[in-house]
């Protein structure tokens, strides 16, 4: 069993749901990274996504592509983020999930890039640009090595989330606005009525994330008392990483983090 999946069967053994973060590795730089980890893991949070920059991310709103930019400028690369991950681990257990582009791992050559993050202690991947279509080569570099995360959105097909869901493990990631990262809009119907329908159309043989737009402990409780088995919240920690001062980060973090996995708490 991957350590996501252990950890839903833990979570659901103590009647809890998932809290998922996001942050963007070495931004604003690695001790900021260190720090917020060690916040989140006093928070409570059940699986840390972290973010590896890129130039061109088409998912992402202004907010995480600001801190892409400027991991980027800092100095970010592949070698650097392993290393970074390995830092990571030494502190904690927490399931760790690389959320990147498809090119990333192209560029390095799908084995080699998922047998390097496994290696440095990466459980499993998020590639918002990987259709399941073009995903054969992917998914037999990342089969018995790490999970493989896919997205839909409220109007993906029914026919397509039954092949989306057969093809995702770990969770599956349901967008919840339509639009990018960070795009706080309410928390809309069209959300809570796609919870229920995947949730049926999957019978739980996969858990249901639902990330994009969720900034407050209000929006995870809505999610959560919606069906969800897991919220992601990713901008809200990156706006808070940007105004805190570095001497207070940790502590902002997991209170900030502490409010959020209280409402996946049964």
């Amino acid at each position: 069993m991957s350590k996501i999946k252990a950890k839903f069967a833990e979570l659901e053994a103590k009647n809890q749901k998932a809290l998922i973060s996001y942050i963007m590795a070495g931004f604003p730089n690695e001790k900021a990274t260190i720090s917020t980890v060690r916040g989140l893991v006093k928070g409570g949070v059940d699986i840390i996504e972290l973010g590896f920059p890129f130039s061109d991310p088409l998912a992402d709103g202004p907010v995480i592509q600001n801190a892409s930019t400027i991991s980027l400028e800092k100095g970010t690369r592949i070698s650097k983020f392993f290393s970074l991950v390995k830092k990571i681990r030494k502190e904690t257990d927490t399931p760790l999930v690389l959320m990147t582009y498809t090119n990333i791992l192209y560029h390095m050559g799908y084995s080699k890039f998922i047998l390097e993050a496994k290696k440095a202690g990466i459980d499993g991947f998020i590639l918002p640009d990987m259709s399941i279509e073009e995903s054969k080569e992917y998914l037999q570099a990342a089969k018995n090595n790490a999970d493989t995360i896919f997205l839909i959105s409220p109007n993906t097909s029914k026919v397509r989330i039954q092949k989306i869901a057969k093809t995702s493990t770990g969770f599956l990631y349901l967008v919840a606005v339509f639009g990018t990262t960070g795009i706080k809009t309410g928390i809309k119907n069209y959300t809570l009525k796609a919870i229920k329908d995947v949730k049926k159309q999957t019978k739980d043989k996969v858990p249901i994330g639902v990330g994009f737009g969720v900034s407050t402990p209000e929006d995870v409780k809505k999610y959560i008392k919606a069906g969800a088995d897991a919220v992601i919240v990713g901008s809200a920690y990156l706006k808070l990483i940007e105004k805190t001062p570095h001497n207070k980060l940790e502590s902002k973090i997991a209170s900030f983090t502490k409010s959020l996995k209280k409402q996946t708490i049964f």
